[in-house]
């Protein structure tokens, strides 16, 4: 019997070949290595391996309206090859449109950052939106027969317009933060040194006295630079 050599065919590691019969569907041979086919049946190569694809950096809205750079990388392969060669027109250009849709539809449902922690942001929860975002991808990619096995940010800043500008608001805001802190605690320790003075009696204090060490301790404890003493040789009062 003779072989015909038009019907052998090489399958190389994580490959598949799609099996035709007259142009139907029958299978998917992915034994590695030296294979044959009927005469009357005919195949179509797939790579099954690991795909690695970085998108484009693209300018969009995040939650509040401010216009962010974001690009990400998704890591996918083919789980269906007969969905991967049959459903969609090519495979790889519908992986990369929808993961460019799918990244404008998260990055726009974040705000970039949030100063309070109210919310989840793009910049501070990175893990949460990457899940998002994969689950989203594998939803408009799953027609084709591709699994996604990770996405991940390359690239996210705030568009070059406003850049100057956010930053700013980012450090105005920082300082507003820290200030509100400091008072917070300086309130808390006057707070406590008054009880103290008073349950232990080492002083009596009326409401003007009182006031008085209020405003000192809050001036020493809120006060960017270093206080000088003032040695007070009279009384409150004169």
């Amino acid at each position: 019997m003779v072989c015909d050599r038009r019907r052998l065919f090489v399958l190389q590691p994580n490959q598949a070949a799609a099996i035709l019969l007259f142009g139907a569907y029958r299978g998917t041979e992915r034994t590695t290595g030296l294979r044959w086919v009927l005469p009357w049946y005919t195949r179509k190569k797939i790579s099954v391996r690991v795909h690695n694809s970085q998108s484009p950096t693209m300018k969009v809205n995040d939650k509040r309206g401010n216009p962010v750079e974001i690009a990400v990388v998704v890591v996918w392969r083919v789980a269906d090859t007969a969905q991967a060669l049959f459903d969609v027109e090519d495979y790889k250009h519908f992986v990369e449109i929808q993961i460019e849709s799918a990244t404008r539809t998260i990055a726009s449902q974040y705000p970039y950052d949030d100063i309070e922690h109210h919310e989840k942001t793009l910049r501070a929860d990175a893990d949460d939106v990457c899940a998002q975002l994969r689950d989203e991808i594998q939803a408009r990619v799953q027609v084709a027969g591709v699994q996604i096995d990770e996405a991940r940010l390359a690239h996210l800043a705030y568009a070059p317009e406003i850049a100057g500008a956010m930053l700013r608001r980012q450090q105005a805001e920082a300082v507003i933060a820290a200030r509100a802190k400091l008072v917070e605690g300086a309130v808390t320790m006057v707070q406590s040194a008054l009880e103290m003075l008073s349950q232990k009696g080492v002083v009596e204090l009326d409401d003007e006295r009182r006031a008085a060490m209020v405003s000192n301790l809050m001036v020493v404890l809120c006060g960017e630079r270093e206080t000088q003493p003032v040695v007070n040789t009279g009384t409150l009062y004169s």
